[in-house]
């Protein structure tokens, strides 16, 4: 339905997750595809390493390398794209009903990338007060994370939480995956220490801790390159890479290649500020126009990064599963909060996505969900 709201004309969607296409830098990703094929036909054009371009592993490993976070070519593997990364730790740690504890709400791909390997998932709320990531991941085949900015939610873990999950996933010998697809969109303030590195030690002459780190270049480049990377000890990025054998043979060779040779040229970091700018100007707009038109319905915390704002209805019978289609009915669509609880209960929220969207169509877009909750409250007094 989100993906078919983009046919309908006059339909603003405000439901995907998507970035802003008119930032990606098209003409240096051309003169970077061309040299690609001319120069380095072999990398390009030919079947590569399962585990990806060595060139670009060893790239990722000196990016996320730090003085408590040693790193090599053996702690990478390329994926395509992040949702790669999600599908390959199912299938390599997953049996029919192993616990999955995922910090709730979830994302809804990685909700559906191991529902077919059939697990129990166990929701946990690390903004909650007393939260007790022991307890949390006690019993669990691994734990779900998405610390900076939660897809859908918004929510950035804060740094002892992270810490005290690190440390809890130590204790009890749980992977914890780190998925970090919004890592560099901070908009108020530096970014936090990412848990994979406060999980490392100077001590170590190479990284053998509990985080299985996801990354990707969907979010920093353009999403339609899809090359992700998983870090993690050596021996899960062999298990892994075992496991990507059996599902794509090799990623693409030539968007690795681009990859590679933007990365060295540090496009992404030149970019990177123009995005920003973008999006916190977009995420102000579309948090002023709610203030002015949904407050009477919804309350929300404004994001300090990421992509999306996670609205609450202030009634607890507020059902945003029925809003979904007085929306469409307004030519207006946004994502209610029951695909991302892996129980299907929670019907009382909506993300809304502040990206894809120029300020005035998120004004308009806010506009039009208040007439959907007008002709909806309306009929069900």
């Amino acid at each position: 339905m989100f993906l078919a709201a983009n046919q309908i004309p006059d339909m603003i969607n405000m439901a995907g997750g998507l970035p802003e296409s008119s930032i990606y830098p098209q003409s240096e990703l051309a003169d970077l595809a061309k040299q690609a094929i001319t120069k380095y036909p072999g990398d390009s054009l030919d079947y590569g390493p399962i585990e990806g371009l060595t060139a670009l592993r060893e790239l990722i490993a000196l990016r996320f390398s730090s003085e408590n976070l040693p790193l090599n070519k053996d702690n990478v593997l390329i994926t395509t794209g992040g949702m790669q990364g999600l599908d390959l730790v199912g299938k390599a740690l997953l049996d029919e009903d192993d616990i999955v504890a995922c910090q709730s709400p979830a994302y809804l791909g990685a909700l559906d990338a191991w529902r077919p390997r059939q697990p129990i998932y166990r929701p946990f709320f690390p903004e909650e007060p007393g939260f007790n990531p022991t307890e949390a991941l006690t019993g669990a085949k691994f734990a779900y994370t998405v610390p900076n900015f939660s897809n859908p939610s918004g929510k950035l873990i804060d740094s002892k939480t992270r810490r005290s999950l690190v440390a809890a996933a130590k204790e009890i010998g749980t992977w914890l995956i780190e998925d970090d697809p919004y890592g560099t969109l901070y908009y108020d303030h530096p970014p936090l220490e990412r848990m994979i590195s406060l999980s490392g030690s100077a001590e170590e002459n190479n990284y053998s801790g509990p985080i299985i780190y996801l990354g990707t270049l969907s979010k920093e480049l353009a999403p339609g390159f899809r090359v992700g990377w998983a870090i993690a000890d050596k021996k899960m990025i062999a298990s892994l890479t075992v496991t990507k054998q059996g599902s794509d043979m090799c990623s693409s060779g030539l968007t690795q290649r681009i990859a590679y040779d933007a990365l060295t040229n540090e496009l992404d970091r030149q970019t990177l500020p123009k995005i920003l700018d973008i999006y916190r100007g977009r995420r102000d707009q579309l948090c002023k126009a709610m203030e002015d038109h949904l407050s009477d319905w919804f309350h929300w915390e404004v994001p300090v990064g990421g992509m999306f704002v996670w609205a609450v209805a202030k009634k607890p019978n507020f059902n945003t599963d029925q809003l979904l289609k007085y929306a469409m009915q307004e030519k207006v669509c946004v994502t209610p909060s029951s695909v991302f609880d892996p129980e299907g209960n929670n019907a009382r929220a909506i993300r809304i996505n502040f990206t894809r969207n120029p300020e005035e169509k998120l004004i308009e877009g806010v506009r039009r969900i208040a007439l959907a909750c007008r002709a909806m409250t309306k009929e069900t007094i």
